[in-house]
């Protein structure tokens, strides 16, 4: 291996520990002793952090500046020269692309870009450095490395452009397995490409259909029983999964009453699988009535399906919310942002959304609960 290629946001922006910038500069002495070279841009998050700036590198690690500039090292592939160009983020935001800042390509050398970009937009990701697949391909350069977007994607011809993602899932939305990518540039300058696991867990989403499960004890088998095949086709050595339950079944309201208990027998089936952790349950099964609770079980769903038809909604129910959650955003001016929760949302839409999806989960517990009172009762 001749050099590791970093693609742009080391750390996050409000990344303030320098425990962190010390361990990334020990990972680079190592690579130096190696014989390794490092080339490393700045990306948006990287221009936001207090401590990038603090750290001192090896000599054979390369931090791209604000300006275009390239690296060329000699006699790489069967005695032709390689040049490594980049540039980093100098500010947060780059609402304008960054190619027409690069040097052209060097002649009679194999050329390598690295930017931090999020081409033409993805979801879940703001607008950086924007640029079009057809701009990198016609740009001169045979192999480009990309940032900022966590999903891998790779575009190949007669120009390889490769978005590796990130290393490591950080939460549900960054779901499985994450990777860095290996470029073997040949002597006759050709590229093959290799994805290699590094992520150590890999968060995934868990669909289980309760449909037919009968009692508790059915329905914690079902789960098990995903768990163990979410578990089986993990590439990483540990899984971080979310539960999603379905189904029609009469456990329903009982599944949530007792969520918090479902949560605990989850979590303990996660624990004797091994390397296995349950980040979040969520339930959206139907009720069912047991044939022993047919009569309370019909009227409890009866008053839940006018309650959704005639109350959730309603112009009236929803200023009713509305009042309520003033009241609550008063109590919480003075807190912490990241206390907000809900009451922070992107937009007004977001925000009513999220209060109707609020309102039909009460529902729903307090449904629960009547049907868990009318179970005592019958017996």
């Amino acid at each position: 291996m001749d050099a590791l290629i970093l693609a742009g946001d080391l750390y996050d922006g409000d990344q303030t520990s320098m425990k962190t910038a010390r361990f990334f500069a020990g990972q680079l002495d190592r690579l130096d002793k190696a014989g390794i070279k490092a080339f490393v841009v700045r990306g948006n998050h990287d221009a936001e952090s207090k401590i990038s700036a603090e750290l001192t590198y090896p000599e054979s690690a390369k931090l791209f500046s604000g300006r275009a500039d390239y690296v060329e090292l000699p006699d790489v592939c069967g005695g032709t020269n390689v040049a490594i160009h980049g540039i980093s983020f100098g500010k947060p935001h780059a609402p304008e692309s960054l190619l027409p800042k690069f040097k052209p390509p060097v002649s009679g050398a194999i050329n390598i870009g690295i930017m931090h970009t999020s081409l033409t937009g993805s979801d879940g990701h703001n607008v950086y450095a924007p640029c079009k697949l057809t701009e990198l391909q016609e740009f001169g350069y045979r192999y480009w490395a990309l940032g900022h977007i966590h999903k891998r994607s790779i575009f190949q011809g007669d120009c390889t452009i490769v978005m590796p993602g990130n290393p490591q899932g950080r939460d549900i939305n960054e779901a499985g397995s994450k990777s860095a990518t290996l470029v073997t540039v040949r002597d006759d300058g050709s590229l093959t490409i290799e994805e290699r696991t590094t992520s150590v867990a890999e968060f995934v989403r868990i669909p289980v259909s309760v449909a037919g499960c009968e009692d508790w004890r059915s329905v914690v088998h079902t789960v098990r029983r995903g768990l163990e095949a979410a578990r089986s086709e993990a590439a990483s050595g540990h899984l971080v999964g979310r539960i999603f339950l379905s189904g029609v079944t009469p456990t329903a309201y009982e599944l949530f009453a007792k969520a918090d208990l479902l949560k605990a027998e989850i979590d303990h089936q996660a624990e004797l699988l091994g390397k296995t952790w349950v980040e979040k349950v969520e339930i959206d099964c139907t009720a069912q009535a047991a044939p022993a609770a047919q009569d309370s079980a019909s009227t409890i769903a009866e008053l839940e399906a006018v309650i959704n038809e005639r109350v959730l909604g309603t112009e009236s129910f929803m200023l009713e919310l509305q009042g309520i959650a003033d009241e609550l955003k008063k109590g919480l001016k003075n807190a912490p942002r990241e206390c907000y929760g809900i009451f922070a949302p992107s937009d007004e839409a977001s925000f009513q959304s999220r209060l109707g999806e609020l309102a039909q989960e009460g529902i729903r517990e307090v449904m629960a609960r009547l049907q868990i009172d009318s179970s005592k009762e019958t017996f």
